[in-house]
């Protein structure tokens, strides 16, 4: 959508209808094929992991080096260049420092009316990270070990897994293997797609289950992790990419057009959004996505992402804009205006919110701190970030002396009763005409 929209108006309805609704449905062929992934990892094991990495990853893969050796490990480091490892350290400080704050205490409360109520705070026993393999291992996701890695070793979780599809060599991009080191993964598989999701939800012979399974994918490792949801945890089932920019008369168009375009290039179904109050900077925006867009070697992806999902829409006002994003509630939100921070408390709704000229969206993603796994399609109205949380379970403590049961025994059984559970209430009730407690 490479002309500005008046909102409202019908066309520019049609066009949020069409974003609001960019939710891939899974096709039923595909969700047969997981389902039987799923089933063959959990009957066959190891000998269905290497039939299937055989086949779509490394042909000549043994079960001896499905898990990254030590000699790996330490090879690994001679390989990446030092500026890369200096960049690494620092954005792994940068993110450690932010999701130190999410750290939760276990805490206790003793009464003077002999009840003792508390929580315990621990971390999940072991967490599982899918890292996909991008265009054959050449492109390695290193952010998304970070971004997945980092708040589960913050939680205290003692066995983190790295799930990733192998070269046809059989070996993991080094970059890969020094980003997992330096967060403190304790072991990487060399499996992709449902079967690795399936070994880390199962456990094979060399592969041990998980309690917790995060991490990007395709629509493969999307279904399976969905499918798996319940015999372990799982982070959000993400959706394509989202970003829409708030933009005042002030704003660089140029800016703005580059920015959507960040996102544009990760997918065909990417939702890159303008809302603007000036007409002149949507016009703008327009003409620099056009002249931009024939830089990129992602080209196609970036023109079937705003053909499809992308749109500049002209608003009266600044509180229309502000109504426009938390209806859509972005997955990335960039405020390009004059004083952003008078805007902050009035978004409800969005993954995350990135302030001014000098901030965007792509430090985010990277180096900054807070976690780019943020909610997409919507759920930023109901669901957070990646974080600390996500790797940690609450246990709750109830303790009550004779008196203190006494004293509340008459509104327990009431409760009971009401809803007709007879044997709650008596458990209550045998208490109470005992000789002693």
């Amino acid at each position: 959508m490479l002309h500005p929209l008046p909102y409202p108006s019908t066309e520019a309805e049609l066009r949020l209808r069409k974003i609001a609704e960019r939710k891939p449905g899974a096709d039923p062929a595909v969700s047969r094929q997981v389902e039987e992934i799923l089933d063959r990892v959990r009957r066959h094991g190891d000998t269905a992991l290497l039939e299937y990495t055989r086949s779509f990853d490394a042909p000549g893969i043994t079960s001896e080096n499905l898990t990254v050796g030590e000699h790996e490990l330490a090879e690994a480091y001679d390989k990446v260049d030092g500026d890369f490892r200096e960049i690494l350290r620092n954005a792994v400080a940068n993110i450690e420092s932010f999701h130190k704050h999410q750290v939760r205490s276990s805490y206790f409360s003793t009464n003077p009316d002999g009840t003792f109520l508390g929580q315990i705070v621990r971390p999940v026993a072991s967490a599982g990270l899918y890292i996909p393999g991008g265009k054959g291992g050449e492109t390695p996701l290193v952010s998304s070990v970070l971004m997945n890695g980092i708040p589960a070793r913050i939680a205290g979780v003692p066995d983190l897994a790295m799930v990733t599809p192998p070269r046809r060599d059989g070996s993991i991009n080094p970059y890969l293997l020094v980003a997992a080191q330096e967060v403190g993964i304790s072991r990487i598989h060399k499996i992709g797609s449902a079967w690795a999701i399936a070994a880390l939800a199962f456990g094979t012979e060399r592969v041990r289950r998980v309690d917790m399974i995060v991490g990007p994918g395709n629509v493969y490792v999307a279904l399976a992790k969905k499918m798996v949801s319940g015999e372990v945890g799982i982070d959000l089932l993400a959706g394509p990419s989202e970003i829409l920019v708030i933009a005042d008369e002030k704003a660089d168009a140029a800016c703005i057009a580059a920015d959507l375009l960040s996102q544009a290039e990760h997918d065909s179904m990417a939702s890159a959004v303008c809302v603007t109050t000036d007409e002149s900077v949507a016009t703008k925006t327009c003409q620099c996505l056009l002249e931009q867009i024939k830089r990129l070697p992602r080209q196609k992806t970036a023109w079937e992402s705003l053909e499809s999902f992308g749109a500049v829409f002209v608003v009266a006002e600044m509180e229309e804009a502000l109504e426009l994003a938390n209806r859509i509630a972005p997955e990335h939100l960039e405020l390009q205006v004059r004083d952003p921070w008078s805007l902050v408390g009035k978004i409800e709704n969005a993954g995350a919110v990135f302030l001014g000229d000098w901030t965007p969206e792509a430090l985010g993603d990277y180096f900054a701190g807070p976690n780019h796994v943020l909610p997409t399609s919507g759920t930023a109205r109901f669901a957070s970030a990646l974080g600390v949380d996500n790797f940690l379970k609450r246990t709750s403590i109830v303790a009550y002396s004779k008196t203190a049961m006494e004293r509340d025994a008459r509104a327990v059984m009431r409760m009971a009763e009401l809803e007709g559970l007879e044997a709650h209430a008596a458990s209550v009730r045998l208490r109470l005409t005992r000789n002693e407690i």
